[in-house]
């Protein structure tokens, strides 16, 4: 399992929430409120955990993401 891993969550503008894990590319998923997108995505990247592992791939080191933010001001 991945441990630890860093998430973004962005509001959708058609509503809800888009959540996405940086460390396991293709891995998002959604949800109606900030709790139901977090516990649909911790299924999906046990979900692709599994999926790596019966393929015999690595899981991705998640400490070598960096989810960070800048701020522009004019």
């Amino acid at each position: 399992m991945v441990k630890g891993t860093n998430l973004t969550n962005e509001p959708d503008p058609d509503g809800g929430y888009v959540i996405s894990c940086p460390s396991l590319p293709g891995c998002h998923s959604q949800g109606d409120s900030v709790d139901e997108a977090l516990a649909n995505i911790r299924e999906a990247i046990e979900l692709v955990v599994e999926d790596l592992k019966a393929r015999g791939e690595e899981i991705p080191d998640p400490s070598g993401v960096l989810v960070g933010s800048v701020v522009i001001t004019r």
